[in-house]
């Protein structure tokens, strides 16, 4: 019986999501907490009695969440929630009990649950044989359909450059210097765009690898990007917290 869920995820949009899937599948299920970087869950841990299972995302602000388990011993079953497949074999190191990719979907979250409650001792983590049969990445967004004039036109995620939002409405930057308007949230493109492609730099944009015209120390341990058409009155500051992974982005 899962009766206290610990969630560690950095995007308060993705963690208010999450708390809503769990409480359709096990509506008696007590969230305990929601953290959002690896300082304040290694605190937590060192604090507090081990929840049922944990809900965990792999990037979060101040890095990759593997460093918790350095640091910190952490007993109980964890299910990976993250927008990211190159991680799948690593989190398997660890005890899991499932690597779910985002958006997770109430059904693959249920499963995850059941697989969890029919675990009658401590989980083991899952074979590789069992991890590759199982795993299968999901596909990522290639097109939009966007109203046009009395029709629909279909955008390439491929001519597109970067989205950023302004004034709550989101935009794609064209690589002929034109923009779209798009129907979704930032949060709702994080989850649909290739992550090897596309890097959620700061609250505001999300930059195609191509789009970078040039990168600059800013104060703080911050970076400045310059991008090959950065909007009129919009600076694209990355934080200390995101700089070292837009720097392992753009390495690997």
């Amino acid at each position: 019986m899962i009766q206290k869920v610990l969630i560690i995820e950095d995007e308060r949009p993705n963690a208010d999501r999450l708390e809503r899937l769990i409480k359709s599948v096990r509506p008696n299920a007590q969230i305990v907490d929601v953290l959002e970087c690896i300082c304040e869950s290694i605190e937590w841990f060192e604090s507090h009695e081990m929840p049922d299972v944990v809900m965990m995302d792999i990037r979060l602000s101040d890095g990759l969440s593997f460093e918790i388990f350095e640091k910190t011993t952490i007993s109980c079953p964890i299910i990976f929630t993250t927008a990211y497949d190159e991680y799948a074999v690593k989190a398997f190191k660890y005890n899991s009990i499932d690597y779910l990719l985002k958006p997770v979907e109430l059904d693959e979250l249920e499963r995850a649950f059941q697989k969890l409650e029919s675990t009658s001792s401590a989980p083991e983590p899952a074979s590789l044989a069992n991890l590759l049969n199982y795993f299968q990445p999901k596909d990522f967004r290639t097109r939009f359909l966007l109203p046009y004039r009395d029709g629909y036109k279909s955008l390439q995620i491929n001519d597109i450059s970067y989205f950023y939002s302004k004034l709550k409405i989101t935009r794609a930057k064209l690589h002929n210097g034109s923009e779209e308007i798009i129907p979704l949230t930032m949060e709702e493109l994080e989850e649909q765009l290739n992550p090897k492609d596309f890097f959620r730099a700061n609250r505001q944009f999300i930059i195609h690898v191509d789009a970078i015209e040039q990168i600059h120390n800013y104060f703080n341990g911050k970076l400045k990007v310059d991008l090959k058409r950065t909007p009129e009155d919009m600076e694209l500051i990355v934080s200390r917290e995101k700089a070292s992974l837009l720097k392992a982005w753009l390495d690997f």
